[in-house]
Order: C-alpha cells, then sequence, then structure tokens
C-alpha cells in the first residue's frame, strides 16, 4: 500500500524534474514549490506572473526564492500562456495552476497552435489518501460535466493509465452509480456495465478490473457489499472510482477533503504534461502532494 509519504520517499532517488507554474501570485503555492525544491522533487520553479508582487510575498513570508526563475507577466492569461509555452519548448517538464481561473489556464493549454493538447480528451483525477494508508483516484470531478459512454471511456483509461504511471499496478476500478444493479431506465448503469465489458476485453491502453455498477457504499466498504449479498471483486479495495458526472464527482471529492479530512491532490491528465491543477482553497500539503505526484508519473 501507498501513501503520501511513500509515494515522496520513492522520489528521492530519481532525478529532479523543472516546473511552471501559471500565475504563482499565492504563498500556497510558492510555498510548496519551495518545499519541492528542497525535497529535490523539482530542480527549478519558474514563476509567471507579476515579479515585484511575488517578490514582495516572499519578503513578507521570508520565503527563500533560491532555485525560482521569476517571468514577469502583466495578466492571467499572458502568465498561462508563458507558462503552457515553457513546457511546450520543452524548457519545463511539468506545468501547475498558480492563483488563476482554471479557465484561462486551459484556454492556453487546449489553443491548437501552442498548447498541450493531443488527440485524447482531457479529465481531472483526484488523489485520496484512505487510511490504511493507501491512494485512490477519483475521477471526473473537475472537468467534464455530464460525459457520454465514449468520453467516459477515455476518461477511465486517463484514469488507469495514471494509476499505473504512478505505481499502482493492475488497478480495481469501481464504476459509481446510485445503484449496483443494472437498470434500463438509468442510463449511467448501462453505462457503468459497457465499461466493465470493455476492460475484460481489453479496450483500455492498460489492464485493470472495472466493475460497475456500484453504488458508493458496496464500492468502499466490503462489509457492506456482503450485507446485500454483492460478489465484486473491487468492493472494498477500489483503487480509482469512476463518477457517473461532475456534479457527484465534485461533492465526493470535497466530502473526502473537508468532512473526512483526507490528504488530497489534483491532476489533470491527458495533455501533453501532467498538469498540477489544486482549487485556490486547497492547502499547501495539497499543493505539494500534487507537484510530489505529477512528478512521479513522469518517473516511471
Amino acid at each position: 500500500m501507498m501513501g503520501f509519504t511513500k509515494l515522496k520517499s520513492e522520489l528521492r532517488n530519481k532525478a529532479p524534474l523543472k516546473l511552471a507554474v501559471a500565475w504563482g501570485v499565492d504563498y500556497a503555492v510558492l510555498r510548496a514549490c519551495r518545499d519541492a525544491l528542497d525535497l529535490a522533487f523539482i530542480k527549478e520553479a519558474v514563476i509567471t506572473g507579476p515579479e515585484n508582487e511575488i517578490r514582495e510575498i516572499a519578503v513578507q513570508n521570508q520565503l527563500d526564492l533560491n532555485g525560482f526563475t521569476l517571468l514577469d507577466s502583466h495578466s492571467p492569461a499572458e502568465a498561462a500562456n508563458k507558462a503552457v509555452y515553457l513546457v511546450k519548448e520543452n524548457r519545463c517538464d511539468l506545468l501547475m495552476k498558480g492563483h488563476l481561473n482554471t479557465s484561462v489556464l486551459l484556454r492556453a493549454v487546449l489553443n491548437k497552435e501552442s498548447g498541450l493538447r493531443t488527440l485524447g480528451l482531457l479529465s481531472h483525477v483526484a488523489l485520496i489518501e484512505l487510511p490504511q494508508p493507501r491512494l485512490a483516484l477519483l475521477t471526473d470531478a473537475a472537468m467534464n460535466i455530464k460525459p457520454d459512454l465514449g468520453q467516459k471511456a477515455q476518461i477511465l483509461d486517463n484514469a488507469i493509465d495514471f494509476a499505473w504511471s504512478i505505481g499502482l499496478d493492475n488497478p480495481k476500478v469501481a464504476v459509481l452509480t446510485s445503484v449496483e444493479t443494472v437498470n434500463p431506465q438509468m442510463q449511467d448503469t448501462l453505462d457503468a456495465a459497457a465499461l466493465s465489458l470493455m476492460a475484460k476485453r481489453k479496450q483500455f491502453r492498460k489492464n485493470a478490473i472495472v466493475d460497475g455498477p456500484l453504488a458508493f457504499d458496496n464500492a468502499y466498504s466490503k462489509e457492506a457489499a456482503n450485507l446485500k449479498d454483492i460478489d465484486s471483486p473491487v468492493a472494498g479495495e477500489a483503487d480509482i472510482f469512476m463518477v457517473p458526472e461532475i456534479t457527484a464527482g465534485n461533492i465526493l471529492y470535497k466530502a473526502f477533503a473537508y468532512a473526512s479530512g483526507f490528504l488530497t491532490a489534483g491532476i489533470i491528465v491527458g495533455a501533453a504534461c501532467p498538469i498540477v491543477l489544486t482549487s485556490r482553497s486547497d492547502s499547501h500539503d495539497s499543493k505539494l502532494n500534487a507537484i510530489a505526484v505529477a512528478c512521479r508519473s513522469l518517473k516511471r
């Protein structure tokens, strides 16, 4: 089993990477970068944004900027374009969202000429440290609003590939719906059953054990599954929780983070590089966790 502590310890024996941060006008972002430098997860943090303001934040908080490169930018859009350009030109390995709206960063990422888009669909993967401790993935809680079956297949494919990239081999996937039986009147249950069959027929890039439809209680708890006489290979052992649409995902993610107090991280996958995407309200620790996870995914 692997929690954030073990994942971070594994990074210490690997070559550090370069991180580009879009509009890094935020102490929590800068502190996470400082810690990532000190822990040798990264070897340089390139911060785009108003240089004077960033330096003022550093002085006020006694933050050492050694290892930082500041690229002066006068607007979030300009800063996002500069950060994306650094990755596009292979001057940085990873991209991180700073204190700007996600839509501004994604506009730069998805630009057909200068962005980081690939042929696939971009999707969000949240990592949750569950008790034991062990990491589980939750997708998609932040990007795709109401995906159809084709989009769900791409979202799941992204999540499975990402799980393998951080050391979760042959992950167990619970495709969540409100019930654990196939109901022709409930499209989400039909989609879940189809995704399970697609996995059995090896229609995803990497192997995974996929089961659905499953309600959250029997996906999360083997005891709950046993009480309902549900025989599932992933019950109580899911490495990936896949939700049917963004509202359910966002509520579940925030319940994990705020009601349960579990450690979290957020990443966008499907672009030319992992994108560290945390909420502006996320803690410094959450942002550091996300940097570590993104680094681990590139150091297979």
